[in-house]
């Protein structure tokens, strides 16, 4: 059996420029194409070389021919979003939208795998590690796949709760309807071969090739972030209400005792301490290797502090939940996850008391982009009248916390731990099985 295909949305735009680096095929007609490329969306259809069309082909000449794209957003509504120009290779789909023109890059799937490794770390990582994340990547890709072409699967699902003291919401459940995954990081970080891939990671891609995480049944929704903070996280704090036994809570270290962070108490405690854990680490070589140039802008991530002054929280939640809450009083975790991470905050203010969750909502709604983790806690000082003038929030980690901790596995695999050991740490009681 052959790698299966994928098709990634890159970006929507009204217009698109590419420029073809070789030769490429427009499928409708056989005419070749070299150079620079312009479409355009007029009244819902595509524009290119004077026809108009609803969607439109063109496939690669030969194996050395590629594409270029500038100007594509990356990390979109984080603190590191930029623009940037890309490379790709795979065949081009363009589709008429509401929105605009979908640019949509159609590849095989080990070959979107280098991709995505190279794109969500440095291609320089260990090579247990980076064959550890081959397979996760996989794994998670090919069990969003399944999904959608089982008629039984519905696709678009219930992602909030909402009544008039609370709302809880969640966002895994945005199937994308007109590709498979999207580039970026609400799916997985694809951006071609722009980033520089290295002789490591096409070894790992083709060591695991086909390799995918099951439970026995089915292939394994396999999930990862940055930095868990010491313990990760369960699927369902996160995302939909539905416990998957593969995502329990792991102790990131030898050893394998969790503490009960669901307890305030307990996670105060552990949040304002800095236990051992592989993903607490500044080796400054580990971390070059593993992050990004942007993500090595974030300095502090295993534990970290951000402060607030009232006049800027109370504008900050007002504008990003759309609710006014007047001057904040506090901010009280009601639910944490097992990691520590708050599911669900309760926001009490001069004119309104409400409650959010999950983790992400949470994020959203105190930061400009994404405040680091939800596992935090709050001090409040200098208080005048019982309102707080300033807030300190202490948290642990980077990320959902869910799954294989990118920072952690990568000093698993500094410290010669093999990938099938990393995969057995952070997934519990799954097999690894070749399906091509």
């Amino acid at each position: 059996m052959r790698a299966p295909v994928v098709n990634v949305g890159i970006m929507t735009q009204k217009a698109i420029s590419f420029t073809i680096d070789g030769e490429y095929v427009q499928l409708d007609n056989n005419s070749f194409l070299r150079g620079d490329q312009h479409a355009i969306c007029i009244d819902g259809k595509i524009v290119f070389n004077g026809h108009i069309y609803d969607e439109l082909y063109f496939e690669p000449a030969s194996s050395t021919s590629s594409f270029y794209l500038k100007s594509v957003t990356i990390g979109i509504d984080f603190h590191w979003q930029r623009q940037e120009d890309q490379h790709f290779k795979g065949t081009i789909h363009l589709l008429a939208s509401h929105e605009g023109i979908v640019f949509i890059n159609q590849i095989d799937v080990e070959s979107y795998l280098e991709s995505v490794i190279s794109s969500e770390m440095s291609a320089q990582a260990p090579l247990e590690f980076l064959k550890a994340h081959a397979v996760i990547s996989r794994s998670w890709l090919l069990s969003r796949l399944e999904r959608r072409i089982k008629p039984e699967v519905k696709t678009a699902v219930e992602a909030q709760i909402q009544t008039e003291e609370e709302l809880i919401r969640w966002y895994d459940q945005e199937e994308h309807q007109l590709f498979d995954v999207c580039a970026d990081d609400h799916c997985q970080r694809y951006q071609g071969i722009s980033r520089q891939t290295s002789p490591e990671v096409s070894l790992a891609v083709n060591e695991t090739c086909g390799e995918v995480l099951t439970d026995g049944q089915n292939i394994c929704d396999a999930r990862f972030s940055k930095c868990c903070g010491g313990v990760s996280e369960e699927f369902e704090n996160c995302w939909a209400p539905t416990h998957r036994t593969y995502l329990e809570p792991i102790r990131d270290d030898v050893n394998h005792d969790v503490p009960d962070l669901t307890d305030e108490a307990e996670a105060e405690k552990w949040i304002r301490s800095t236990p051992p854990s592989f993903c607490d680490t500044s080796d400054a070589e580990i971390l070059k290797q593993v992050l990004n140039k942007y993500d090595q802008e974030t300095k502090n991530f295993y534990r970290w502090k951000i402060s607030y002054s009232q006049v800027l929280l109370a504008e900050l939640i007002a504008r990003k939940t759309g609710i006014d809450f007047g001057k904040i009083i506090d901010l009280k975790p009601l639910q944490r996850g097992a990691s520590g991470r708050i599911v669900r905050l309760q926001i009490v203010g001069t004119k309104r008391t409400f409650v959010i969750g999950k983790e992400l909502e949470i994020r959203r709604s105190l930061s400009e982009t994404h405040l680091y983790s939800s596992a935090f806690v709050v001090d409040k000082e200098d208080i005048e009248n019982d309102i707080p003038q300033r807030f300190i929030l202490t948290g642990a980690g980077w990320g959902h916390g869910v799954g294989l901790c990118q920072i952690g596995a990568a000093v698993m695999g500094a410290k010669n731990y093999d990938y099938k050991t990393i995969l057995m740490h952070y997934f519990k009681g799954v097999s690894i099985e070749k399906r091509y």
